[in-house]
């Protein structure tokens, strides 16, 4: 199994200041193919488990039922930036189901993208939940318990039909059996998994094999993130520039707490990582230097390469340090 260093370190002057120890699992159709650190560790999912979240009701025909389209599905896989355009389409997602964002169990916090948080600010309004970067995912999840005839009432909650679904869409793709995933709950309230890094991988490489076969829902989601790649994260975010500079040939997903999950669907290639400390600044580049290492690009994109080797500059603008993978 090939060995990879994704280990990230920060200098001052010619001193290694801070380092972001990663762990990484990369799975080739079935098959580990290579790792950082400890391809077995086992930590939450967060946020990446959203496509496999919106499944059953897109499996069940409530998707359709409703009239939804790839706008709803991108953001019910995003987690966007709180941009007007994430907005208008949460709340028209929650209006045709006749709730409203009073029924969304996240709460508010400010944007996530540079625009929407500027926007947000010179509008003078209260943050809302629909700027929480999860009110796509709970949208669909209301919709869930909506199109069923379930009660919408703590549909966040792990014992509900809602989130036994989605934990049970999960185990399917992972191979995590149910009765040996750890839940708690998520940032946004919802219900959290547990999983080794190498099934994450594992549930990417399977879910890029499946929409490079053109399996309807796996494809289907496929398509809406490629069409719609601002709606899965945000003009200035990280998943959206990969989508972006790749064509749609790598989907990534980021997650909360250093948790970072990408397809290379025409590949059957899934990766998962897992920065220790959970710094966000080690994550993108660890992402980024993966992308490099299995030669996804001929030359990497300067948007990406930015990401790998950032200046460490001070009040004044100047360089002092830099990021850097090592």
């Amino acid at each position: 199994m090939r060995q990879l260093a994704l280990d990230v370190a920060v200098t001052r002057g010619d001193t290694v200041e801070s380092r972001h120890r990663v762990h990484a699992a990369v799975v080739e159709g079935e098959d580990l193919v290579a790792s950082s650190r400890d391809p077995h560790l086992v930590t939450m999912w967060r946020s990446c488990a959203k496509p496999f979240q919106v499944m059953p009701l897109l499996v069940s025909g409530g998707f359709d039922q409703l009239g939804w389209g790839d706008e709803e599905l991108a953001l019910a896989c995003a987690s966007h930036g709180g941009e007007p355009e994430h907005l208008a389409i949460a709340g028209r997602m929650l209006s045709s189901i006749g709730l409203e964002e009073g029924d969304l169990a996240c709460g508010p916090h400010e944007p996530l993208s540079s625009r929407g948080a500027r926007l947000w600010r010179e509008s003078g309004e209260s943050l809302s939940r629909l700027h929480n970067n999860c009110s796509g995912k709970h949208s669909a999840m209301l919709a869930r318990a909506h199109t069923m005839s379930w009660p919408t009432r703590d549909y966040q909650r792990a014992e509900h039909q809602v989130q036994r679904s989605c934990l049970g869409e999960v185990s399917c793709w992972s191979g995590v059996p149910l009765d040996d995933m750890a839940v708690a709950v998520d940032g946004c309230s919802a219900a959290v998994m547990a999983l080794p890094l190498d099934r994450m991988a594992l549930a990417y490489a399977r879910l890029g094999a499946a929409m490079a076969a053109g399996d309807e829902v796996p494809g289907r989601i496929a398509a809406a993130v490629r069409a719609h790649p601002t709606l899965m994260g945000g003009t200035d975010r990280f998943d959206t520039v990969i989508i972006q500079e790749s064509r749609g040939r790598v989907i990534p997903k980021v997650g909360a707490e250093g948790v970072h999950t990408v397809m290379i669907p025409d590949r059957r290639i899934g990766f998962a990582i897992k920065v220790e400390d959970g710094a966000l600044r080690a994550q993108h580049a660890a992402v980024v230097e993966m992308l490099r290492l299995l030669e996804v690009f001929d030359q990497l994109p300067s948007r990406l390469a930015d990401y790998v080797h950032k200046p460490v500059k001070n009040t004044r603008g100047e360089q002092v340090g830099e990021l850097r993978i090592g």
